[in-house]
């Protein structure tokens, strides 16, 4: 071989044919080994699947090493992949998202609603694009034309694969989709044949958001760490931290709807957390409007820090029955790890929230098929259930207001007597001992408020937070999660809350004192009503239908003695 490595050493006629005569040879061994290489078996291809990406790792990484040599597109295009319920407009430039179209859902100006946000993906870059720690390479990599396995549309169950390499760089990006919300993503990039850390991106928030009450308040980072769900407000976002952890999933939601990455292995999951800022009109609906707000969006980046990524994205509505069938992978590689269901901001009363929700839904799939009839109904029935502890209390009110008149003699008795003075313990005991003998039992009207506290509060986070009453109609209202339009259930509620306080019995509360409350408390809910979902307001108001009809019941009834 010194010829080969030197051929300056020898000269002439010789020095050609050993060059031709070694060439012959290695072309000749060329020919045989490709021969033999054709007559192995070719591998079938992998089926594809609903939550797990067909290739395999090695696989995939012996692709991309030998696809050294430069492949891209010489244009850019895109491919429609849609089932029943999305349509996911891709791009070649970048292999990412342009428009995630939910087909079951509108946006408040009823056009089929778009999980894209275009305002801040235009910005700061689009679902499903890559993020590393060398912007150079990110930028590259969201800018290049991808070769797609597939052109024009694509119809699930199916494989959509984007290709790319140049200057040594080299990355596969393969998508399976099937008949749910769930998308599956293996993603290898390589740089002269070695793993590059790479993130998969959802970095600009969701296409719903549309208000600044949207964007400041209603944004999240969730996550479940370690088994635990946890979750921050996208003011509260530190963003560029690169954190490492065991997540079973991690992303980003907003009221009624969630971008959520649910890697293959947990334990080795590097979660990027994003804030973005991006100028909304002031004036909701007017983009001419020359006043405009600053807001923040949330992102997500979530890889593994090896460079081969292999998760699964749900990008859907946060439907409580949805959200309880879609599981982290277990340690076992089994889909039994939590679910997504703690995504729906049911707050700390979520075991009293939930019930209410579900009988809600029975309700409205069983007898009456309207989420407005179904919160009626079910409010008559809590309503039913607490009415023996209201009646015990609202006759106890009655017994209180029919002794009345002895409680203020004793209190006359004593009215020279100064705070601290011991004669204000006889009188006290006075009074205790004349309630115990009318069979008074002051804590007793304590316990309907105590029971209503918490069902009031859990039919209040439910109402606000279920995606199920967003755009529901009933009667003249269009929309039972957004404020009434008309404003007919604040001015009800006020008549209503204004009617009880003038029907309950004053139970020794001084007269001026209880004016004041009567003017105040329907004053307060007037402000309550106007604020809230419609559901709500709905829910409150007819609630003091039926206190009214209780009182006037209970009123009829004469106390004992």
């Amino acid at each position: 071989m010194a010829e080969l490595q030197n051929p300056n050493q020898q000269s002439g006629r010789q020095n050609v044919h050993t060059i031709l005569a070694l060439s012959l040879v290695f072309f000749l061994a060329l020919l045989g080994v490709q021969a033999f290489q054709q007559k192995k078996p070719v591998e079938s291809k992998s089926k594809p699947s609903s939550t797990v990406i067909p290739a395999a790792p090695n696989t995939l990484v012996a692709a991309a090493q030998a696809n050294q040599e430069s492949m891209k597109a010489s244009s850019e295009s895109e491919i429609i992949v849609e089932n029943k319920f999305y349509r996911i407009r891709f791009s070649n430039r970048g292999g990412q998202v342009l428009s995630w179209i939910l087909k079951q859902y509108t946006d408040d100006s009823g056009k089929p609603l778009d999980l894209v946000n275009q305002r801040a993906a235009s910005l700061h870059g689009y679902p499903l694009s890559l993020y590393t720690q060398k912007a150079g390479l990110t930028k590259q990599l969201a800018e290049a034309l991808y070769e797609p396995s597939s052109s024009g549309r694509l119809v699930a169950p199916g494989k959509l694969t984007f290709t790319y390499s140049e200057g040594g760089v080299s990355v596969i990006k393969t998508f399976t989709f099937d008949q749910s919300y769930i998308v599956g993503a293996d993603i290898l990039v390589t740089d002269h044949g070695m793993p590059v850390a790479a993130s998969l991106c959802w970095p600009s928030g969701l296409g719903d958001q549309e208000t600044l009450q949207n964007y400041n308040v209603d944004g999240r980072f969730d996550a479940s760490l370690n088994g635990k769900f946890v979750s921050q407000t996208v003011k509260s976002i530190t963003t560029g931290v690169v954190q490492a952890g065991s997540y079973d999933y991690a992303g980003v939601s907003d009221l009624y709807f969630a971008a959520i990455f649910l890697p293959e292995h947990s334990t080795k999951t590097t979660v990027l957390n994003l804030r973005n800022e991006i100028s909304i009109p002031r004036t909701n609906g007017q983009t001419h409007s020359a006043l405009s707000d600053v807001v923040s969006v949330p992102g997500v980046a979530v890889g593994n820090g090896e460079g081969h990524i292999r998760l699964r994205l749900f990008a859907g509505p946060k439907a409580i029955e949805l959200l309880s069938s879609v599981h982290a992978l277990a340690p076992d590689g089994s889909l039994t790890g939590p679910d997504l269901e703690p995504l729906v901001r049911f707050g700390l009363l979520r075991i009293v929230a939930k019930p209410l929700f579900l009988a809600l839904n029975w309700i409205h799939v069983h007898l009456v098929h309207s989420w407005g009839w179904a919160i009626l109904i079910l409010t008559l029935f809590i309503n039913l259930v607490l009415m023996p502890t209201r009646i015990k209390s609202m006759r106890s009110q009655l017994k209180m207001q029919h002794i009345q008149p002895q409680i203020n003699a004793i209190r006359a008795r004593f009215k020279d007597c100064k705070m601290g003075d011991p004669h204000l313990l006889e009188m006290n005991k006075e009074i205790f001992d004349l309630q115990k003998k009318e069979g008074i039992n002051v804590f007793g009207g304590m316990l309907p408020l105590l029971l209503q506290m918490p069902l009031l509060y859990g039919f209040y986070r439910m109402l606000q937070n279920v995606i199920e009453l967003r755009h529901a109609e009933w009667l003249w209202l269009h929309d039972l999660s957004s404020l009434d339009p008309l404003h007919v259930l604040p001015v009800f509620f006020v008549v209503t809350m204004f009617l009880l306080q003038l029907l309950t019995p004053s139970s020794g509360t001084d007269p001026v004192q209880r004016k004041m409350m009567a003017l105040v408390l329907p004053v307060l809910g007037f402000f309550m009503t106007w604020k809230v979902g419609a559901g709500l307001a709905l829910y409150w108001s007819f609630g003091n239908v039926i206190s009214i009809v209780q009182q006037v019941v209970v009123s009829r009834m004469r106390p004992v003695g």
